[in-house]
């Protein structure tokens, strides 16, 4: 892929929203059925407690705890279980197209780097079934870092792994406040939303 003379020296992905898919609503479903309790109070007390898991500060089962003492209710160990291997295959699809685009600039050497929030459970997944992670020499995973998007600590600690100048990263990612977040340490940012016109960017 040819590099304009504008194009940043790193790559810094999102992963999910980008190059992995969010939860499908089948995935969100089965979530729902093993947890046995309303969707509403269910996504609630999932999002309220997911920010310390995938900073790597709760195993998946004391995870599940926390969302279970936020419900009021209690899961056993096999409903843990069970509940983890939910989580997982619900975020465990990615865009074929976007695989292909990274396949395409390692290729073609660019430098890339993959910055995501994701818990343990999850990472140890993609590490095992998606081969193409080893296109990205640095895997900025939130919960082996201790930093999660947007916290400015999370694309700190990219910086220096990275030993690149801030603006010589441009930082691609699906959500807004993690893009503005990234460009106030300096990092440019493009706001995700087709592969295409994220080829016209680069």
């Amino acid at each position: 892929m040819p590099r304009s003379p504008a194009s940043a020296d790193v790559v810094l992905f999102d992963l999910f929203g980008v190059i992995a898919r969010h939860q499908s609503a089948e995935g969100k479903d089965r979530l729902v059925r093993t947890a046995e309790v309303p969707a509403a109070a269910f996504w609630d007390a999932y999002w309220a407690r997911r920010q310390p898991y995938d900073r790597g500060e709760l195993t998946g089962p004391a995870y599940w705890r926390q969302v279970a003492d936020t419900l009021a209710v209690r899961f056993d160990e096999r409903r843990i279980a069970e509940l983890v291997e939910a989580d997982v295959a619900g975020w465990s699809a990615v865009d074929e197209t976007m695989v292909a685009l990274v396949e395409e600039l390692a290729a073609s050497g660019r430098r890339i780097a993959l910055l995501s929030n994701i818990p343990e459970e999850l990472a140890t997944y993609y590490e095992e079934h998606h081969r193409w992670l080893k296109h990205f020499p640095l895997r900025a995973f939130s919960c082996r870092m201790g930093h999660a998007k947007p916290e400015p600590g999370a694309y700190q600690w990219c910086l220096r792994a990275l030993n690149t100048d801030p603006n010589h990263v441009l930082f691609v990612d699906d959500r807004e406040e993690n893009i503005r977040a990234a460009e106030t340490t300096g990092i440019r940012g493009h706001l995700f939303t087709d592969p295409e016109r994220l080829k016209t960017v680069l």
